[in-house]
């Protein structure tokens, strides 16, 4: 089977799977959602939901964030991996979209990376779960998974995202990233994986050469 059969295949079973994939991270607006993402690297999604309300409780948009002290934000998320770092960083960040953005998340990928604490993959999520932009944040299971269905070679999550959107239309990004997301916890995890019960190795293995 070609690459892009193959890649046709798994998306029909995905849509199946899942036909209208839900947001895992708690949110009101794009500011919470940024926020959201940020905590979520190194962290689990149900990590996340339970530190969130209580952070948003206190601060719920960019003013009232960049006004906590940074051992403040730090209490709230504590629990969340890397949580020194990501505490100074939701200060910055909310006191630099004051600042430079007037309360409001920018809309475009050039200004959210120049956030701190928000790399590409962050800026994707956003873009795509906030606004509707097509985009196709590459995460871990994201990464796995194109390797082991062979969609991409990619060593690394650029090159990943590159092949798949290649492979994938444009309308179909933002459905698809969660989709995989779900399939590879769901189905498809890293360790323990049972090839003949998954709908998609199954029929994948041995890998394809091309």
């Amino acid at each position: 089977m070609r690459k892009a059969e193959r890649a046709a295949r798994i998306h029909q079973i995905l849509d199946e799977l899942y036909p209208e994939p839900p947001i895992p991270l708690d949110h009101s607006d794009p500011f919470t959602l940024l926020v959201a993402v940020l905590l979520s690297a190194q962290c689990t999604d149900a990590r996340v939901n339970q530190v969130t309300p209580a952070l948003f409780a206190m601060a719920p948009d960019p003013a009232s964030m960049a006004a906590q002290p940074v051992e403040a934000i730090l209490a709230r998320i504590q629990s969340c991996g890397l949580a020194p770092t990501k505490a100074k960083n939701i200060s910055k960040l909310a006191s630099q979209l004051v600042e430079e953005h007037g309360g409001d998340v920018p809309a475009d990928f050039a200004s959210l990376e120049a956030l701190p604490g928000v790399g590409h993959k962050t800026a994707s999520v956003v873009m795509a779960q906030a606004f509707g932009v097509p985009a196709f944040p590459v995460d871990t299971h994201i990464f796995r998974l194109a390797r082991r269905w062979s969609l991409s070679k990619g060593k690394n999550v650029d090159h990943v995202e590159r092949d798949l959107k290649k492979l994938y239309p444009a309308s179909s990004w933002n459905r698809l990233h969660l989709q995989i997301i779900y399939f590879g916890r769901e189905h498809c995890p890293a360790r323990g994986h049972v090839v003949q019960a998954c709908p998609i190795c199954s029929w994948i293995t041995p890998r394809p050469k091309d």
